[in-house]
């Protein structure tokens, strides 16, 4: 509390009077608002919770966990799970297949293969399904039946009813700064073939410059100083640390809404688009009737994304960051080839869609679902595969291989092909019966 501002790692005024005279140990975390918790519990004369939640971590942490609360990260259970299409795409993907009558059925899928798969990474719901008995070395003792547990997905709904899961970056129990800042930890989740952020930024160069030099760098130290701390950005330079130049002047100020700093959302859905406002997803309606930021045949839903003036200003101060290290014409340059890669790849999406649409619209698909059959599957790698890698590729610059042939630019076009030649097949064997 006595540090300058910039250097602190908390970020409330003033402290609770029962934690002042305390280190941080396990009961300051584990012990906290125990009348909300419905997995509180009796243990060795306390009462303890099994899961620190951000409404805990938000005791020391209030602008931090403010910051998570309204993000997508924080919404990453609800956005999956409670969005139609997506629940519809989730669901062929997990469910067990059958074959029936000579057909392929998908069962629902099971809760452990969801906890195991897609909510791996976006959280599950974790509740209390009363009390438990368990044998320790102490002899037994009663705890909480929790299900979907454990799980520390970055949009856990938690049974304390807050979202989000801290320790999904900031791994427990150490909570280390440096260990969040490291690309390893955004590994877990931001991997090709869907979000390849991992995968092109090892082939990257600033990739190939921290995994070359960061034994020389200071990973903990707070304010990040850019050139001195470090000396290639990693994940979190660029979407959420607190950075400052060697000067001390605050080059980007910390946040936990990791969407906060970006004006376009690369991630198809299906076509790229402009961030959402809220980080609440399911409340988006496209001129469909669609809970998509678009509209197959490409149209936005504006009045749920940002505008064009809030996009500019996010991009001025992102590119504020890329200045600490490069010139303004690179950095232009930079971003003109990015604004160009999200046109021509909205446009093969397009180029998909239209094909697919044909097929609905024939009869040859079934738009029931729109992921189960074959032409479907290769309408939806179109845009969660391969428009998305490159567009990654892209924006985090020099990761050539993930633009061309690695599910990029090779695949885009041989699956629209693909799709073409499924279709002319379909109306020759149609023809002929």
């Amino acid at each position: 509390m006595k540090k300058p501002t910039l250097e602190r790692r908390i970020s409330v005024g003033n402290l609770p009077q029962a934690l002042l005279g305390y280190a941080v140990g396990c009961y300051e975390c584990h012990g906290l608002n125990p009348g909300i918790h419905r997995d509180n519990f009796k243990h060795m004369g306390n009462s303890i919770n099994v899961v620190v939640t951000p409404s805990d971590c938000k005791t020391c942490h209030p602008a931090e966990a403010g910051q998570f609360e309204g993000s997508k990260k924080a919404y990453a259970y609800k956005d999956l799970m409670e969005n139609s299409v997506y629940r519809m795409l989730v669901g062929t993907i997990t469910g067990v297949k059958r074959i029936d009558s000579g057909k392929i059925a998908t069962d629902k899928p099971s809760e452990m293969t969801l906890h195991e798969t897609c909510l791996g990474c976006h959280g599950t719901k974790v509740d209390s399904n009363g009390m438990k008995t368990i044998t320790t070395r102490l002899g037994k003792i009663e705890i909480p039946d929790l299900t979907n547990w454990p799980n520390q997905g970055v949009g856990r709904v938690n049974p304390d009813g807050s979202r989000g899961s801290c320790s999904a970056c900031h791994a427990r129990h150490a909570f280390s700064i440096g260990m969040a800042r490291k690309p390893y930890t955004c590994s877990q989740c931001h991997l090709e073939p869907d979000v390849p952020a991992w995968n092109v930024y090892e082939e990257s160069k600033h990739g190939d410059i921290l995994f070359s030099k960061y034994q020389e760098w200071n990973f903990d130290s707070v304010p990040w100083v850019m050139g001195k701390d470090f000396k290639a950005p990693s994940c979190s330079a660029c979407h959420n640390s607190l950075l400052v130049s060697a000067s001390g002047d605050i080059v980007a100020e910390r946040t936990h809404d990791f969407g906060s700093r970006l004006w376009v959302r690369l991630f198809g859905l299906i076509y790229s688009h402009a961030q959402p406002k809220s980080g609440d997803t399911t409340i988006i309606k496209n001129k469909d009737g669609l809970p998509l930021p678009a509209t197959f045949a490409g149209q936005p839903a504006s009045e749920y994304l940002i505008d064009k003036s809030e996009q500019g200003k996010r991009l001025r101060a992102f590119e504020n960051i890329c200045n600490g290290c490069h010139s303004t014409q690179w950095i232009e340059g930079h971003f003109a080839k990015l604004d160009n890669t999200v046109k021509e790849t909205d446009e093969m999406t397009l180029a998909a869609t239209k094909l697919m649409t044909e097929a609905w619209e024939e009869g040859m698909e079934d738009k029931t679902n729109p992921f189960d059959e074959t032409l479907e599957k290769m309408w939806a790698g179109q845009w969660l595969f391969y428009s998305n890698s490159v567009r990654y590729a892209s924006a985090m610059t020099g990761a050539p291989d993930y633009t061309s042939f690695k599910n990029g630019w090779w695949y885009m076009s041989e699956n629209l092909q693909h799709m073409k030649d499924w279709i002319e097949l379909r109306k020759e064997l149609k023809e002929k019966h």
